[in-house]
């Protein structure tokens, strides 16, 4: 192709390079010039004018458009009329866009004439919707440049929409003990929601208790229902591949093909098959209709479209769905803290200001178990672990209780209000934690056989955006102590009145209680009476 000015008298068949506005007309760009159209150039005393002429070897700009448009168009795709050098691609049914963007890598390289912009693969697609656009950028192209593109495509159309299919799913989830019907009750209702939009159903529901045969039992039923993808929502987030669902799914019969994907939220997800039935163990934050990883992996089941352990270990790039804002800020300095910057900053709180009534005259907390004060031996634990700090709060004789703690901490805050109640400590505490935590562990002094292994547990499970935000240990499927709780539960804590703690919480916000199982029972071991303190020496 030829670009460039040429006398007016010389344009005739050329095209146009730019719009020309001529008295009672304009020329568009891209017009063919006739006779006509020089003499008015003429008439105006323009003498000379920019134009594109073909060559023999040249394929116009629609032309070329059309027939690289044509060729990409695949299943459920049309291809719109080529206009100005610009074709599109149309969806004529709704599910997932799909192409290997490899593949459009190297056609958007062989040549910088030819572009195709299309949607991200895998988005989702509705009929009539404009997926892509093909845009040859001068007024021809070599032949050759177009065969190469030609070539490059295949005799497989590249683009294609994978239509959602209505499909049967089986739901299963699990409960703990305590847990509120209602926490299940949503959690079905936006499960049904998010199948719905894709017109697929629950098609069945089991409710069952948080073990490995009950899930066992659960699935099988929903197998012998001849359902088309199986759905497990745990009580607690699964942590490992030999958890509590996976290895239902195994004992089942069926596979675990793949744990964790990075898209965040969404990490702890498992996908598996029994028999040929998908079967996906959703993550914690799948309770919310909110974008996650597992919608990602749902849609394309929805579609018909098989997804591989590299298919989800390839979602990175996009993955990040949402800024996270739970998660603490890069220090200036971060030798300041054990926490990084992919870490939450947990803090640790210690409670030490009770008066110990029910052990007569002595101060539980100071006494000597195996050479060391009982509030010392749980200190020690606590700077051992991945919390961030340690606050004391004191109380009742609180120079002594500082001065046993001096080798583990020099953060001290005296509760005035000690005696009402074990509330007003942590209301002390909690006040006079930094800003920039994403949340707190509390420990309580009469318990020292609390390990730092165990405080990592807790810690380790931490994670608000997967519907983590507060981590409870579990022994022998009791509750114990600590805690960590998220920031945003510390408004509602300070409320707390009398002598309790916040465990009231958990009921209110069993949706986002995370129970971490803990193997020794020292979780559940709190001195409080003589009898206790001569059972602990005996253990230690």
């Amino acid at each position: 192709m030829k670009f460039g000015a040429v006398p007016v008298a010389d344009a005739e068949g050329a095209t146009l390079a730019h719009s020309a506005r001529l008295t009672g007309r304009i020329l568009k760009k891209g017009h063919i010039l006739t006779t006509n159209d020089l003499s008015l150039f003429s008439a105006e005393g323009i003498s000379e004018i920019t134009v594109a002429r073909l060559e023999n070897d040249d394929v116009g700009e629609n032309e070329a458009a059309a027939a690289i448009t044509e060729a990409l168009a695949g299943q459920h795709v049309t291809a719109g009329k080529a206009f100005t050098g610009r074709c599109n691609l149309i969806a004529e049914a709704h599910g997932l866009i799909a192409f290997e963007r490899d593949h459009l890598d190297k056609i958007n390289l062989i040549d910088e004439s030819v572009t195709i912009a299309t949607m991200p693969a895998m988005d989702i697609a509705s009929p009539a919707q404009l997926i892509a656009t093909i845009k040859i950028i001068p007024f021809a192209i070599p032949k050759s440049v177009l065969d190469a593109v030609l070539k490059s495509i295949g005799d497989e159309p590249m683009v294609r929409i994978a239509s959602f299919q209505p499909k049967k799913i089986g739901l299963i989830m699990t409960r703990l003990p305590g847990m509120k019907e209602s926490i299940l009750d949503k959690t079905l209702q936006t499960a049904a929601a998010r199948v719905q939009e894709f017109s697929s159903d629950i098609s069945t529901e089991i409710r069952c208790e948080h073990t490995e045969q009950e899930v066992v039992d659960a699935i099988n039923q929903l197998n012998s229902k001849a359902c088309d993808i199986i759905l497990i929502f745990g009580a607690s987030a699964v942590v490992d591949r030999a958890d509590i669902l996976p290895a239902a799914v195994v004992s089942a019969g069926g596979s675990v093909d793949h744990f964790g994907m990075p898209v965040d939220p969404g990490n702890l997800l498992f996908i598996g098959g029994l028999g040929g039935t998908p079967v996906i163990g959703m993550p914690g934050c799948a309770r919310s209709p909110k974008l996650n990883g597992f919608d990602w992996v749902l849609w394309r089941l929805l579609a018909n479209m098989p997804i591989s352990p590299r298919d989800i270990m390839l979602m990175g790039s996009g993955g990040l769905l949402k800024e996270i804002s739970e998660r603490g800020q890069l220090r200036q300095d971060s030798s300041e803290s054990k926490a990084s910057a992919h870490e939450p900053i947990i803090a640790g709180l210690l409670l030490a200001a009770g008066s110990s009534r029910r052990m007569g005259n002595e101060n539980k907390l100071l006494t000597d178990v195996d050479g060391q004060t009982m509030v010392a031996r749980v200190a020690e634990q606590i700077t051992a672990s991945k919390a961030d700090g340690l606050l004391v709060v004191t109380g009742h004789q609180n120079n002594q209780v500082e001065l046993a703690l001096k080798d583990f901490t020099n953060s001290f805050v005296h509760n005035p209000d000690y005696e009402n109640g074990l509330s007003t400590s942590l209301k002390t505490g909690l006040r006079t934690l930094p800003d920039n935590i994403d949340g707190v562990i509390v420990c309580l002094g009469d318990m020292p056989l609390v390990k730092a292994e165990h405080i990592d547990q807790l810690i380790r499970a931490f994670d608000p955006v997967e519907g983590r935000s507060i981590c409870v240990p579990v022994h022998g499927r009791k509750r114990g102590n600590p805690v960590v709780w998220s920031k945003q539960f510390i408004a509602e804590i300070l409320a707390v009145t009398g002598d309790i703690g916040a465990r009231h919480l958990l009921e209110e916000h069993a949706d986002q209680v995370i129970e971490v199982a803990i193997e020794q029972d020292g979780i559940l071991f709190d001195v409080d009476t003589p009898d206790r303190l001569a059972e602990l020496k005996k253990r230690t």
